[in-house]
């Protein structure tokens, strides 16, 4: 079994393989947060020098009722899950952001996770007339209703990253925000480091109410809290 440190404690992650999913993993290793890190996905991640300390469950998400065990024994859940229209279609997107998301929620909660930790969107509205806010918001409402013991939801603004995949217009957004950032650090934009940081804070902290939402200043603040490793 793959140890990382942090006692007993268990964990997993779902969208390891994303800009702030591959932040979260090195921030839950860096910290020595839990005792058992699981990264659930569709496929085995490349993790150099990490390999020896990640478990990897992999994962067929249209058929995820069959793969229950991936997801029992852990204290804490990530979800970073998530996909775009323009690479996955509208009915794809709904798929991966909303439907296998709640159900990994339900799969999570029924093996024991007491705390889900999901990675929504500023302006996350069950009601909206744009799909992306619509389904964020529905997911949210979806992962409430399963009955964690506790559940928070994190809505970032802009992610500041370098993908590894090719996104010119996104590329561009990012030029620009990234300067407005130096003048207005917590209004538009966030890094994804420090939407990771704040992730493994929040999975650290004791409980504050059942739901807590952070909106993207709190994130800012939640994530520049947390000392960084060798200080």
């Amino acid at each position: 079994m793959a140890a990382t440190g942090g006692g007993g404690r268990s964990c997993f992650v779902l969208g390891g393989s994303g800009e702030t999913g591959r932040a979260l993993l090195k921030e839950l290793l860096a910290q020595r947060a839990f005792g058992r890190v699981t990264l659930i996905g569709r496929r085995r991640l490349s993790l150099g020098e990490a390999e020896a300390a990640v478990e990897q469950a992999v994962v067929d998400f249209e058929r995820l009722g069959e793969h229950a065990a991936a997801f029992q024994g852990h204290d804490v859940g990530f979800c970073c899950l998530g996909t775009t229209r323009a690479k996955a279609g509208a009915d794809g997107f709904v798929r991966v952001d909303r439907d296998y998301v709640a159900q990994a929620a339900e799969l999570a909660r029924a093996g024991g996770c007491k705390h889900f930790v999901l990675q929504s969107s500023r302006g996350a509205n069950a009601q909206s007339r744009f799909l992306y806010l619509r389904v964020k918001g529905e997911v949210e409402n979806l992962v409430q209703a399963v009955g964690f013991d506790r559940c928070t939801i994190l809505r970032p603004a802009v992610l500041l990253c370098k993908r590894q995949e090719s996104r010119p217009m996104e590329w561009i957004a990012q030029q620009f925000l990234g300067a407005v950032a130096r003048v207005f650090p917590t209004a538009y934009s966030v890094p994804v480091e420090t939407v990771a940081r704040a992730m493994v804070a929040c999975g650290l902290q004791p409980g504050e109410g059942k739901v807590k939402v952070l909106e993207n200043g709190a994130i800012h603040e939640l994530g520049k809290a947390v000392p960084q490793q060798g200080t």
